[in-house]
C-alpha cells in the first residue's frame, strides 16, 4: 500500500496530502488580504496554490481539477480576471465554481486543488 505524505500538518488538517503521485490541497483562503476585494484575495490564494504545488513536486501545468467557492457569485468576473492571467495557456483544468457560505465572513474565495506530481 502506498504511503500518504502530508505537508503542513496541523491538529485539524494538512495543507496538502500526496498519494500515488496525486497532490490534494486543502481549501486555500486569503490570509494577508482577507479584508481585500475578490481580485486581491484570488491572487493571494493562487500564490498559495503555486507554493504548495511546488513543495509537493507539482505545478499549475499539472492541475487535474479545481473547485472554486465564492461567497457571492457577483465576484465571478473579478475572480476570473485573476484566474485567466494565472492559468497556464493550454493547461486549463476541469473546474467547478459555486456560491457557498465560507467559514469566515470576510473570505470571498476558497479553492480546492488536485494536481498530478510532475
Amino acid at each position: 500500500m502506498a504511503e500518504v505524505q502530508r505537508i503542513g500538518m496541523a491538529k485539524r488538517y494538512s495543507e496538502a496530502a500526496i498519494h500515488n503521485g496525486v497532490v490534494y490541497l486543502a481549501g486555500q483562503v486569503a490570509d494577508q488580504t482577507a479584508d481585500g476585494d475578490i481580485e486581491a484575495q484570488t491572487a493571494e490564494v493562487l500564490g498559495m496554490v503555486d507554493r504548495l504545488l511546488a513543495e509537493a513536486g507539482s505545478s499549475k501545468q499539472h492541475l487535474l481539477r479545481v473547485e472554486i467557492f465564492l461567497r457571492d457569485l457577483a465576484d465571478y468576473d473579478g475572480m476570473n480576471r485573476v484566474w485567466d492571467a494565472w492559468v497556464a495557456p493550454g493547461f486549463a483544468p476541469p473546474r467547478a465554481t459555486v456560491q457557498a457560505a465560507l467559514a469566515r465572513p470576510n473570505w470571498r474565495v476558497e479553492m480546492v486543488v488536485t494536481a498530478a506530481q510532475a
